[in-house]
């Protein structure tokens, strides 16, 4: 739920918090599930902790049998069959308090980076890849949860391990922690000393695989190439070679293993073995006084200390991705590049003027401006094309008009009114965009052409659909507007495609159309389908027409030709051509004169 100010609760200011903190507040509602959570978890988790004691406790009965002997072991059995049977229950209530509170956190976060992007300029867009936001949505989200039950499934568990081992210990024998408290540290660290050679050798054993298998996706994306020039061998002795690496490297790391995890294990059984003995001393001795139990139960949580202890050295890892990607989440939940739209006026209607007042732009990371002192008054219902070398400015005049960018000098006037004051949210419902690739999802036809519009008829949409010219072959489909167009549109031609967006944009009636080389990429037939529904298209809407192909706006009533970010030269096609400027020279170009 949002709060007062619009602002979902999630996006909040996560700018120089640390990590945990931030893992703190994204579990802020599931407080409670985490508590129930962790209370469940110390009791199912108690035999691991308890039953040395009642191990203890019945080595002592046997060792001492008097007339309470048995008596005293039906009572420890007792006990043993109650700690043991409870752990089902309250297992199954742990797991879902644990799982509960972080599936809800991880789609609230889910949520949140979603929303957060909705918001986030387009500028930010250009300079990310849609990769790594993927991977924030997915993976880092993901992360975060396995964060979440590591800390409880190991974490915890090695915790309480370690707290009820020195409990119990220091209750029954507490001269022998001084012991505890020396060589546990010593054990740990002598075992994580061998290990470490280990874990180097495993990580360069896994950038030979990482190598290796980019090699063989290397090999599968060049087969055509491959294939065609007869280079089989060269490619097989590329990926070989990866192969041979992997191979020297997985024997290596197999030897290394063999070798210091065969020391780290009688390193660490050795050190018990030192407790065993410690303690039987102790107890022939006389130096303390303990029994025979107290032996068995010293030993066994000196064990389960010492390797409570590495199991929390071995999750560094896994915590230390899991902030990582808590930290790569908060780059987007902390980003200030965000479209302001808040408290704005929203727009109630277009009649689509638009006044261009010196408007200049310069990108963040350029040295110069893309656009300078663009000055053009457009009144409703009129054509304006834009033409121009790459580069020119035709691309940013275009996301000024539909405000994806703001003018970092001049202004822009829509019926009169400043674009700055806008809810740009509510202006672009009355503007369309006919892009060069046509944008699809993997849905039917009909939620496709109708998307984001609730509950629109059938004949609406079959309307839409005859004037795109895309009716006849929609039809000629098995399933007709249910028909499932694949992912990104696959099933479809690029004609087919774009009269889909076209009737996409038609089916809005927008007061402003936005035609963005909506032609470029069709043969001869097919643009002539798609002129045809384009003109039906722009009748009586203000239309921006960004062409490369001159003869696709002969009929504009204005072309505005741009060079390096200024406009050169304004006139009709046949003005144009007479005056023998810029726009001529690239007409003749493109006819080969």
């Amino acid at each position: 739920m949002a709060n007062r100010t619009g602002q979902h609760p999630l996006e909040h200011r996560f700018s120089g918090e640390h990590p945990l903190q931030t893992l703190l507040f994204l579990y802020r509602g599931q407080r409670a599930k985490l508590i129930g959570a962790t209370l469940s978890f110390v009791v199912k988790h108690s035999p691991v902790w308890i039953m040395p004691a009642i191990t203890a406790n019945i080595v002592d009965i046997v060792s001492r049998p008097d007339a309470h002997s048995r008596h005293e072991l039906w009572l420890n059995a007792l006990v043993l069959i109650a700690i043991v049977a409870q752990n089902v229950p309250l297992h199954y209530v742990y797991v879902r308090a644990l799982s509960a509170g972080s599936r809800k956190m991880e789609t609230g976060l889910r949520s949140a980076l979603c929303r957060r992007l909705q918001h986030l300029s387009i500028d930010y867009y250009a300079r990310q890849s849609a990769g790594a936001l993927q991977s924030k949505v997915l993976r880092d989200v993901e992360a975060v949860e396995q964060l979440t039950r590591v800390i409880f499934d190991a974490g915890l568990s090695c915790l309480t391990n370690i707290v009820f081992a020195f409990v119990i210990t220091g209750w029954r024998q507490p001269k022998f922690l001084l012991f505890f408290v020396v060589a546990v540290p010593f054990a740990v660290t002598l075992v994580y000393v061998l290990r470490r050679p280990m874990q180097a050798r495993n990580a360069a054993f896994r950038e030979e695989i990482e190598r290796m298998s980019s090699r063989v996706i290397e090999m599968t994306h060049l087969l055509p190439v491959t294939r065609a020039h007869g280079l089989e061998s060269t490619a097989l002795e590329r990926v070989g070679e990866s192969f041979e690496r992997v191979q020297t490297a997985a024997l290596r790391t197999d030897g290394i293993n063999a070798v210091f995890g065969s020391l780290s294990w009688a390193t660490f059984n050795g050190f018990n073995m030192l407790c065993l003995v410690a303690a039987a001393w102790a107890c022939l001795s006389g130096w303390l006084p303990i029994g025979p139990g107290d032996v068995v139960l010293l030993s066994t949580y000196f064990g389960l200390i010492t390797s409570s202890v590495l199991g929390l050295v071995g999750m560094a890892p896994q915590v230390t991705k899991g902030l990582e990607s808590i930290r790569s989440i908060g780059e987007v939940l902390e980003c200030p590049d965000l479209e302001n739209n808040e408290g704005k006026a929203p727009v109630d209607d277009v009649r689509g003027e638009f006044r261009f007042e010196n408007v200049g732009f310069q990108y963040p990371s350029a040295d110069t401006s893309a656009l300078h002192d663009f000055t053009l008054t457009v009144p409703p219902g009129e054509t304006i094309a834009l033409v121009g070398a790459s580069g020119a400015g035709k691309s940013t005049v275009i996301k000024l008009v539909i405000g994806f960018i703001r003018p970092t000098s001049g202004r822009i006037l829509v019926d009169g009114r400043d674009m700055e004051a806008h809810d740009l949210r509510s202006y672009r419902r009355f503007l369309a965009v006919v892009p060069q690739e046509s944008i699809l999802f993997d849905g039917s036809i009909r939620q496709n052409v109708t998307y984001g519009l609730p509950s629109v008829p059938d004949e609406v949409v079959e309307k839409a659909l005859r004037d795109a010219n895309a009716w006849e072959f929609v039809s000629a489909l098995p399933k007709g507007l249910d028909t499932e167009v694949g992912e990104k549109g696959a099933r479809l031609s690029g004609g087919q495609k774009q009269r889909l967006a076209i009737a996409r944009a038609l089916i809005r009636n927008p007061r402003v159309l936005i035609l963005d080389e909506a032609t470029s990429a069709l043969d001869t037939e097919t643009e002539a389908l798609i002129q045809e529904a384009l003109a039906r298209l722009m009748k009586g809407r203000t239309t921006f027409v960004v062409a490369h192909r001159l003869s696709t706006i002969r009929d504009a009533r204005r072309i505005v030709v741009l060079e390096h970010g200024r406009i050169a030269e304004i006139g009709s096609h046949d003005q144009l051509l007479r005056s023998g400027g810029i726009y001529a020279r690239l007409h003749a170009k493109q006819l080969g004169v």
